[in-house]
């Protein structure tokens, strides 16, 4: 709902020529060209994520990519649909399904609302939502700098055969545009939930250039990163030692324990066990 409580005009029969704006979800028309650069941008890196998937066979990395990626897109051409009909309660909709559920209830909630106290509670579930994200993105990167920390002091006990490896230019370079992706969707999050403290109709939620930078801008810098510097490509053959697997046979079994084996055989800097220790090896899991 608007700054308006209650229209004459019903918000689905609103158009720019009979209503205010004041009516709408926000006190702006989102910028079409905008938006279509973010829609046309994240379309071109879904297909080119796609494309590296399959030739790398990095399905994992992929799965979770071309879920992001598609959100974007269909979150930006949203936004585009509002350009011409700000009232659209559909389009609102869309615009804030593109993480966790509890936000997404949390945006249908907001965008059926007829009273102040339905959109602030739609509002409050949406902050929550965003918070736990924010929090386990705090937690993700404290876990991840401990262990990074651990692994630089003990670099004479990791696992010899993948050395070559960690002191490549393309492994070292994956490892920083993970950090930059990480950096920058805790940045946008961060941003959201200031943004959706104030309110649908506060300060940040109705400036849309800094919705472009730090929503817009920041997962676009988070994703061309990883296509340029994508695992399959910076992992080399020890993508196959890193990435989960899933067999037609049953965990533990020969043929899976076989195929596992076969992966790290593929190439000869890799032909080497992942543990050193000579008795895990022919360890069932």
């Amino acid at each position: 709902m608007g700054l308006i409580a209650n229209p004459i005009i019903p918000d689905d029969d609103c158009t720019l020529a009979t209503c205010s704006l004041l009516q709408a979800h926000f006190l702006y028309l989102p910028s079409l060209a905008g938006n279509a650069l973010f829609v046309a941008m994240f379309a071109i890196i879904l297909f080119a994520q796609v494309g590296l998937g399959i030739r790398y066979k990095t399905w994992g990395f992929l799965g979770g990519m071309f879920g992001g990626l598609l959100l974007e897109v269909i979150g930006y051409a949203a936004r585009i649909e509002l350009h011409f009909n700000p009232f659209k309660k559909s389009s609102y909709l869309i615009c804030d399904f593109l993480s966790l559920l509890l936000q997404a209830a949390g945006g249908a909630i907001a965008s059926g609302a007829d009273t102040i106290s339905k959109n602030n509670m739609g509002r409050d579930i949406m902050v929550a939502g965003l918070g736990f994200q924010v929090g386990s993105l705090a937690l993700f990167i404290a876990l991840t700098a401990e262990f990074a920390l651990r692994a630089w002091k003990r670099q004479g006990e990791l696992e010899p055969s993948f050395s070559t490896l960690r002191s490549s230019f393309k492994f070292r370079a994956f490892l920083f545009a993970l950090a930059l992706a990480t950096v920058t969707i805790f940045t946008r999050c961060c941003f959201r939930v200031g943004e959706l403290s104030q309110g649908f109709h506060g300060k940040l939620a109705n400036q849309e250039v800094t919705y472009m930078v730090l929503e817009g801008a920041m997962v676009c810098i988070a994703v061309i990163s990883l296509t340029v510097f994508h695992p399959g490509v910076c992992f080399q053959s020890g993508w196959n030692a890193a990435n989960f697997k899933m067999s037609r046979t049953r965990w533990g079994g020969k043929g899976s324990r076989n195929a596992s084996e076969k992966s790290l055989g593929e190439d000869s800097a890799y032909e080497q066990p992942i543990y050193s220790n000579p008795t895990l090896k022919t360890t069932n899991v």
